[in-house]
């Protein structure tokens, strides 16, 4: 059984209780750091790095650049899908442009593994407006209502005064990570503010999401294409981190814990992530939440920048281990 109690049927998930983690990440916009890389862990706070800190997945396609990639396990256990932002700073020589209607990408990378060892080629899905000027940090969630995946990432747009550009977040949906519906706007802060970085998670029935706005913004409901109520800022809880501070939240759940992470990326001080943990996502006061100390946590050698932490069974721990490891 997964967290949220429904089963896993996937052949590499050969134990009914959660072993370790895998981490996959970017780590710069450096030569070979807009790709892939892979990280294990078995309590979710100290990693090591694989594959002789070399990436394991490289894109060949669109930009040849991969960052901010989402890993997700099929609601049926059979299969993984790789989502990542088709985006090379390095290539471009620089984020100019990056953002603009003529240059900037409006498709998502995504590879599938059948056992998160063997990966398909990757491809590209075309995802976001016509008018876009990109399609970043896109990550997906299974809608048990629908019955289908809801996909979202943020995209810029031209303002409806001629102003400037804003960030929003766009959805859609899909079965097969291969054919998509047409986007639609998912969260706006308005036509002038920006919102990025969305990250989505279930717990205890409720659906939380945080958003990179200005602030790292919590907010929580009970369908994901229904009403959201902001629940509290970082700043709020007494964490003293704004969007100043931080960008790219990601949630995880800690294997068998009512526990919660929340990785956000130092980049205004190049800190690399930082481990805030909770026993409440929607507990407004702060007593639940911590921000972890130094010590307390290691990310290994390479610098992780905006990633996805996936729960494994010690079958797939294992394999990815002999597969990369040592």
């Amino acid at each position: 059984m997964n967290e949220e109690g429904a089963p896993y049927f996937g052949v590499t998930g050969n134990s009914d209780s959660l072993y370790g983690y895998l981490f996959a990440h970017f780590i710069g916009e450096q030569e070979d750091g807009e790709q892939i890389y892979f990280a294990l862990s078995r309590d979710g706070l100290h990693w090591q790095d694989l594959n002789h800190s070399q990436p394991v997945l490289r894109s060949t396609v669109g930009e040849r650049g991969a960052r901010d990639p989402y890993l997700l396990r099929s609601q049926d256990g059979s299969r993984f899908y790789l989502m990542a932002t088709d985006l090379s700073i390095c290539r471009r020589g620089g984020w100019r442009d990056a953002q603009a209607t003529v240059t900037g990408s409006r498709s998502l990378i995504i590879w599938e593994s059948a056992d998160l060892v063997n990966w398909s080629e990757p491809w590209l899905a075309e995802v976001a407006p016509e008018e876009a000027g990109c399609a970043w940090a896109p990550e997906a969630i299974y809608d048990d209502e629908a019955g289908d995946y809801l996909v979202y990432w943020a995209s810029s747009l031209e303002t409806a005064d001629g102003s400037g550009r804003g960030l929003y977040i766009y959805c859609s949906k899909t079965s097969d990570f291969r054919s998509f519906t047409e986007a639609e706007l998912y969260i706006t802060r308005g036509e002038h503010n920006t919102i990025i970085d969305t990250t989505i998670i279930k717990a205890g029935g409720k659906y939380y999401r945080a958003s990179g706005d200005g602030h790292i913004t919590i907010e929580a409901s009970d369908h994901l294409l229904k009403e959201w109520k902001t629940v509290s800022t970082l700043d709020s809880l007494g964490l003293r981190l704004t969007g100043k501070d931080v960008e790219g939240p990601e949630f995880f759940k800690f294997n068998g814990e009512e526990k919660w992470g929340l990785l956000v990326d130092q980049y205004a001080s190049d800190g690399g992530y930082l481990p805030i943990v909770t026993t409440d996502i929607g507990d407004p006061t702060g007593a639940s939440w911590r921000r972890l100390k130094p010590e307390e946590y290691a990310f290994g050698r390479l610098k992780k920048r905006h990633g996805t932490i996936l729960p494994l069974f010690k079958g797939e721990y294992d394999a990815i281990w002999a597969k990369w490891g040592g």
